[in-house]
């Protein structure tokens, strides 16, 4: 079996260099990997053990490739080792029951959960085979490739285990957050989690007279029945540069209506909106574009180096791909049961319009987990 961790250590520390084709002890990067994937495992498919010997021919020309190029051919490598490797160790790890992956044999007297876990192992070896980015399969296009994203995103995303765009479908949030309700400034209520539509009367950016390198930002607003006081703050030199601070003021010029979404909360200078996310808008019945403002917002397991815009712009961008799902479940059973259809709960898991879309959204996805089980 390969070296998987100083493959992928080889692989990361030239990304961190800037794709300079770092020069090592005994060898260079590219030598290195042309080297060590000159002999694809012998327990790889005909189709990876292809993809493989590719991959080296391409790291024996790594010296002649554009910049852009080094980066997308570091990032599919990565990927596909990656999972490669969770290829062979399901091939390799022992037996339950009787089934086994890809036999076609029965789950008969295999535990609980079987059968999903079955499922999720053929998927694997599908996975492995992403990488390809003329693959023709919009549901295992590689992260990198999508609108907005590219390699150095796609990295970023790698850390939670997402490589493709059947991944980040299946990245469900482990939270939501409702903004969709707006009330009037008289209707808050401490605790609570609202969206206002308001005018803004007064807009003021600068440095903490008592630490320069605090920023605050406060925005005055107004509507028919009453005002209020929202805050924003911003550690950093950066965000005390004068120039960022003007910047910030022009976005929310005096007469402009925005929507300010956040948890209300009594402060001992009156009520008000804890760190609120703002956006502008064309009037008072304009519409609400953001992905945050005015709506149901998910909330994603995240990790050191990916913040949360990022897994929901990723989101975003695969969301169209959902279409591209097949619904296992019959028409008749969905009826049966008032279940909606699989790729409809998937999209509206993520990205509601309203609580009554994530309710049906999770009662599907709910329903064919313990459906599974069950069969299992």
């Amino acid at each position: 079996m390969p070296d998987w961790t100083r493959l992928q250590k080889a692989l990361s520390v030239e990304a961190e260099s800037g794709f300079n084709n770092l020069e090592g002890h005994r060898q260079r990067f590219s030598e290195f990997l042309c080297e060590s994937l000159q002999a694809p495992p012998p327990s790889l498919p005909h189709f990876d053990q292809e993809r493989w010997q590719v991959l080296a021919y391409d790291f024996s020309r790594y010296g002649d490739l554009s910049f852009a190029e080094r980066q997308h051919l570091v990032a599919d490598t990565r990927r596909f080792l990656h999972q490669t490797r969770k290829t062979l160790e399901v091939k390799t790890s022992p037996s339950q029951g009787q089934a086994t992956v890809g036999d076609g044999s029965s789950a008969a007297g295999s535990p609980a959960g079987r059968k999903p876990k079955q499922t999720k192992t053929k998927n694997l070896v599908a996975g492995a085979r992403s990488v390809y980015r003329s693959s023709g399969t919009p549901l295992d296009q590689a992260l990198t490739y999508l609108k907005g994203i590219g390699p150095k995103n796609s990295e970023r995303l790698a850390k939670l285990g997402l490589y493709t765009v059947r991944d980040m479908l299946y990245y469900y949030p482990r939270d939501h957050i409702d903004y969709a309700r707006q009330v009037k400034i008289r209707d808050l209520e401490a605790g609570e989690t609202v969206t206002v539509v308001a005018t803004v009367k007064r807009c003021n950016c600068f440095s903490s007279p008592r630490n320069k390198k605090l920023t605050i930002f406060e925005l005055n607003l107004s509507d028919s029945s009453g005002a209020l006081k929202v805050s924003r703050f911003y550690a950093g030199t950066r965000f005390s540069n004068r120039g960022w601070q003007e910047r910030q003021k022009r976005l929310y010029p005096k007469g402009s209506v925005v929507a300010a979404s956040g948890l209300v909360k009594q402060g001992k200078y009156g009520i008000t909106l804890e760190d609120p996310d703002i956006e502008v808008l064309e009037s008072a019945e304009g519409a609400i574009d953001s992905m945050v403002v005015g709506r149901v917002v998910p909330v994603y397991p995240l990790t050191e180096g990916v913040g949360a815009d990022l897994v929901r712009r990723a989101v975003v961008a695969a969301l169209p791909a959902a279409v591209e799902i097949r619904d296992p479940l019959p028409a008749a059973l969905r009826e049966q049961y008032g279940l909606i259809q699989l790729p409809v709960a998937i999209a509206h898991i993520h990205f509601p319009a309203n609580a009554e879309e994530l309710s049906t959204a999770r009662r599907r996805l709910i329903f064919d987990e313990f459906f599974y089980l069950q069969l299992g």
